[in-house]
């Protein structure tokens, strides 16, 4: 009779140590950051044959469409700019203006630039060895992200293109200070006015996403790994051109020994509107992006202090934008713009 009754003793045991063990390893589950879903079998022995077949190797050099080219460098502006023409009574070789260069290309927290008249191009361009110019222009810029241009940057400006004017046996022709730095002021307060940065968090709400599977959803809507870690970028239509959006996590997860252990709850879509050319309708994407992402992602749309975001209120989002849009034109800083990504940096 005791035996029975412990053989019945041990059998419930041992059914409610598998109930424990069950139950646990089904809330393991449940909690666990949802992971991406692997390339399909047939995907990577297709990927393999085609490589097989591929003529290179069999010796045969394949044609590739040629590199796009990187958009040039934009030169200093009166709009944004202190200009300083620097008389020099005969052309300057493009080695003799890269050897009077000061070591630092800033003033301050402001850029700082030499330009030359090339003689052959009759274009202004930053020197280059090889090339004769004519006429020569120190600048420096008049206001930024981190503020205006103030007195002791003017001054600092004034010293290092008195001492590359010196090298080229150049005389530089200096505006007043006074009326510079107040002329920076000035633009600053309308940049300050006119700056927008957009961020939408988009929150899990349910199971936690790991790095891969953030990055898997992404990627089917034309994200690209960003140079940051825990960072995604959608490119622009034009080849050198910022990208249209940035997507952002955690970084310490991406960079976790298992990443896909990492439990994400939130990812943040960001748009920098003045860098972006408006004929991308980055806002539109912007919010069909974050609507992407939300359905495939099982997540909850909201502000960056967690309000959620009613198509009323990004409908207002999208209004205002168009006002910015019109006023930055209106002052030949139209969004994306060389300009507009100068002072807006």
């Amino acid at each position: 009779m005791s035996t029975t009754l412990q053989m019945g003793l041990a059998v419930a045991g041992g059914l409610v140590l598998a109930a424990v063990v069950a139950h646990s390893t089904w809330t393991a589950r449940k909690n666990a950051p949802k992971q991406a879903d692997p390339p399909p079998p047939s995907t990577l022995q297709t990927e393999f044959e085609e490589e097989r077949r591929d003529p290179a190797f069999d010796g045969e050099v394949e044609d590739l469409p040629p590199l796009p080219t990187p958009e040039r460098k934009p030169g200093m502006d009166a709009l944004i700019d202190v200009l300083a023409p620097i008389v020099v009574e005969h052309p300057v070789s493009g080695d003799a203006a890269l050897a009077a260069m000061p070591t630092t290309r800033r003033v301050g927290s402001k850029p700082f630039a030499i330009e030359g008249l090339n003689s052959a191009s009759q274009q202004w361009e930053t020197p280059v060895a090889g090339q004769r110019y004519t006429q020569l222009q120190a600048g420096v810029q008049l206001a930024n992200r981190t503020g205006a241009l103030n007195e002791i940057e003017f001054s600092e400006f004034v010293v290092k293109a008195q001492a590359f004017a010196d090298a080229v046996n150049g005389l530089p022709e200096f505006p007043e200070m006074r009326e510079e730095v107040a002329r920076g002021r000035e633009l600053d307060q309308f940049a300050n006015d006119h700056d927008a940065q957009l961020g939408f968090t988009l929150r899990a709400v349910h199971a936690a996403w790991s790095p891969g599977y953030v990055q898997q959803h992404a990627a089917r809507l034309g994200f690209v790994p960003g140079l940051i870690p825990g960072r995604m970028v959608l490119p622009s239509s034009t080849p050198g051109m910022p990208p249209v959006l940035g997507l952002a996590f955690d970084a310490q997860a991406a960079l976790a020994e298992d990443p896909d252990q990492s439990a994400l709850r939130e990812v943040t879509l960001s748009l920098d509107v003045p860098q972006v050319d408006r004929a991308e309708q980055p806002f539109v994407r912007m919010r069909e992006t974050a609507a992407a992402l939300a359905d495939a992602m099982d997540g909850a749309l909201t502000d960056d202090r967690g309000h959620p975001l009613q198509r009323d209120a990004l409908d207002g989002i999208g209004a205002s934008l168009e006002q910015l849009y019109d006023t930055l034109e209106s002052r030949e800083l139209a969004a994306g713009s060389a300009l507009a990504r100068r002072l807006f940096s």
